[in-house]
């Protein structure tokens, strides 16, 4: 038995716990924010079989999109303005995701 935890960019999740949800796997959605760019995400906690973990991989993998998001620095304060100084491109989406052993499940 794994546990998966996939941290995913909010404009994916639906996508994502959609496609998961068609291949019945049982998904827990958590709103968490990123540390980075303070934005929203959702971590998806998913227990599942060993021979499924590719496939849920897969899925999250195939709908979850990288896009390039303006982040703005602080780096002009008080020096004036510089090229640059003001905002950088960064890319951000794609998916973060852990698989851990279980040892013991229970259901009450």
């Amino acid at each position: 038995m794994k546990l998966i935890i996939a941290i995913v960019n909010n404009d994916d999740s639906a996508v994502v716990a959609s496609a998961l949800t068609k291949e019945n796997f049982t998904v827990t959605k958590l709103s968490t924010t990123g540390g980075f760019l303070m934005v929203g995400n959702t971590t998806f906690l998913i227990g599942t079989d060993d021979d499924k973990v590719t496939l849920a991989k897969k899925i999250i993998e195939k709908h979850s999109m990288t896009r390039t998001h303006s982040v703005n620095t602080t780096e002009s304060f008080g020096r004036g303005f510089s090229d640059g100084a003001l905002a950088n491109d960064v890319t951000v989406g794609g998916a973060t995701v852990f698989v851990l052993s279980v040892d013991e499940v229970e259901k009450y």
